[in-house]
């Protein structure tokens, strides 16, 4: 208990992001308390490490955060071994065991199977121990004749076993990110484990999957929930099974294989009206947010950018004394949401005029974008800003794509300014910030006279 409750709170803690950067004489430093949970593994009580990059030649920091995550992870990486160390890691110890053994051309085998091999194999194995003495070494001994027992894994561990699986998979995640990945992951595990039992991952069976799926469709038809969430979360877990199950070498079968819910919908955001932006949204109905809440949303109106792409903006992703005013969306800090995600938008009417007050983007909702866009909604929300419940702040993002459309803008460049797949085969370099401007320039919204 108390290695699980520590474990939970070192998931809570890491965090991806470089935030860990400070001036001293000069130079950027990384500076980083240890945590508690590990001052019995540490005795320093504050990490400091030189970046050796000059203040005057990185003034934004941005080398310097490249130095901090490196330093950030090994740190990290280094209390993550404390911690196995102190409470033993059986699965690290057996995955250690399967690469020792693979490394000498064996698979790692338990002491039953070893024995249903023909003896040339064992005799073989046996061979390959006295090579250079190491049949000294108990741990590859152990490993090759058989004696190192497979771990249980329960479905408790199920979601903490996998992320440490696919840790590439999350690298550049900023943290909010990470904690929504990982909190809907983790939701989806706790649920299976409480409707089928905490039993080892190698015994669950398709009848597991058939009373997890029936529980989903259940509240469907109740009307608690609908079918595109249920086989979100059943596919989450889907996932997770299968990677474990590939990466650990076990043995159980695809219990969710053709288990989707049917009557999945996609529920089209409705857009705003231009009429309605007009004279609402850029004719003071916004007064009441806080100014950098605002500008998010005048920045939107013009651009088309996600909310998160918004305020993740930083000043060297924002070139206002180019010959067009541009900003530019980068994997910095944080993963994109696909590949065509990274774009540079031109700035024009309400927009450029809100990215001038904001010259170095939004530091209260940086990597808050979630928080942000909720504040919007309750804001519209509270004072009838949206005409219907299905309008949100993500719809103005319609607007600007029925904007493009009416303007009869070419498909390849509406995708460029969404940033969307185009499915389609890539040539050239895509539309210029030139033509990009001329489209935005022929949608804008006359610029209110005060913000």
């Amino acid at each position: 208990a108390v290695q699980q409750n520590v474990q939970q709170n070192v998931q809570q803690r890491f965090t991806p992001m470089a935030d860990f950067l400070t001036r001293r004489h000069g130079t950027w430093h990384f500076v980083r308390r240890v945590p508690s949970e590990f001052a019995a593994f540490d005795s320093r009580r504050i990490i400091k490490h030189s970046t050796k990059i000059r203040i005057s030649e990185d003034r934004n920091g941005r080398r310097a955060a490249s130095v901090a995550e490196k330093l950030n992870r090994e740190l990290e990486a280094f209390w993550r071994a404390k911690l196995r160390n102190a409470f033993g890691d059986e699965l690290g110890r057996y995955e250690l065991a399967r690469q020792q053994v693979r490394s000498l051309g064996f698979e790692l085998l338990e002491m039953p199977q070893l024995v249903a091999l023909p003896a040339s194999e064992a005799i073989e194995r046996v061979k390959a121990l006295s090579v250079n003495k190491r049949y000294e070494d108990p741990t590859i001994c152990n490993a090759v004749l058989g004696t190192v027992k497979a771990p249980v894994l329960l479905l408790s561990q199920l979601q903490q076993e996998h992320e440490a699986l696919i840790g590439d998979e999350l690298k550049g995640m900023s943290a909010e990110q990470l904690r929504i990945w990982r909190n809907t992951r983790i939701r989806a595990a706790k649920q299976f484990t409480e409707i089928v039992g905490d039993k080892p991952v190698t015994e669950i069976t398709e009848a597991d999957g058939l009373e997890y799926v029936d529980w989903w469709r259940a509240r469907v038809v109740s009307g608690e929930t609908n079918a595109k969430t249920a086989n979100r979360d059943i596919g989450q877990l889907s996932r997770m099974l299968k990677d474990v199950r590939t990466r650990r070498r076990y043995k159980y079968p695809d219990i969710f294989k053709d288990l989707r819910l049917r009557g999945e919908t996609e529920k089209s955001r409705i857009p705003f009206e231009n009429d309605f932006i007009r004279t609402h949204f850029l004719g003071g109905a916004l007064d009441g947010l806080n100014e950098e809440a605002r500008m998010v949303l005048f920045v939107m109106i013009e651009t088309g950018l996600r909310p998160s792409e918004i305020v993740n903006l930083q000043e060297h992703t924002i070139h206002l004394d180019a010959a067009i005013p541009y900003v530019e969306i980068l994997p910095d800090g944080r993963q994109l949401k696909t590949q065509d995600s990274k774009r540079e938008i031109p700035l024009v009417g309400v927009a450029l005029e809100a990215m001038k007050l904001k010259p170095q983007g939004f530091p209260r909702y940086r990597h808050r974008s979630s928080g942000m866009s909720g504040a919007l909604n309750k804001y519209l929300k509270e004072n009838n800003l949206r005409p219907t419940s299905d309008h949100t702040v993500y719809s103005l993002r319609h607007s600007f794509k029925d904007r493009l459309v009416a303007s009869e803008a070419p498909d390849s460049l509406i995708d460029s300014l969404m940033g969307h797949r185009s499915g389609k085969p890539k040539y050239g370099k895509g539309p210029t910030l030139e033509l990009k401007l001329k489209f935005l320039e022929r949608i804008s919204f006359p610029c209110p006279e005060r913000l």
